[in-house]
């Protein structure tokens, strides 16, 4: 563990309660898809569990999470675009992507017209969840205790998204 302070401890020790709590809990794609309507990209869920294999299917398409600080996107640095890892469309520019210190991918801006947001109430808190506008795919959550320009933290699992270099 890099950096090893009690702030860390205690931030990272939360992070992995909350996840291991919470894993499983949020609100399914499929029920977001159902409210917003029909996505361009559409699959049955056995060719999406064949496509994404076990962790990305939970992840993307049952809403669920990966726990902190394990997806190797959160050390990437290169220029070049985050994408959705269920249909390849371009969410997010590394331009945008910020340490947050939370153990997940974190960006202040979507590209245009890459992601949509639904209510999430799961967690017995109203939360805006993330997907991606061609496949519903569940990405992460947006928060309002991000940086400047926007104050926004799009926190991301890492495993929803997929990184092409410039």
């Amino acid at each position: 563990m890099n950096n090893l302070t009690r702030r860390n401890l205690i931030t990272r020790g939360t992070a992995v309660t909350g996840a291991l709590l919470f894993a499983g809990c949020s609100q399914s794609p499929a029920a977001a898809a159902a409210a917003a309507g029909p996505f361009e990209v559409r699959k049955t869920e056995a060719e999406w569990r064949h496509q994404l294999g076990p962790a990305r299917y939970n992840i993307l398409r049952e809403g669920g999470t990966e726990l902190p600080y394990t997806s190797p996107l959160l050390k990437e640095h290169r220029r070049g675009t985050f994408v959705c890892a269920g249909c390849a469309l371009p969410l997010y520019s590394s331009t945008t992507k910020f340490d947050s210190g939370t153990g997940w991918p974190s960006f202040w801006q979507p590209l245009p017209r890459a992601v949509a947001e639904s209510r999430d109430s799961t967690l017995g808190i109203v939360r805006r969840e993330i997907h991606c506008r061609r496949c519903g795919g569940h990405l992460g959550h947006v928060f309002d205790d991000g940086p400047k320009p926007t104050g926004l933290r799009y926190c991301m699992d890492g495993l929803a998204l997929a990184f092409h270099p410039a």
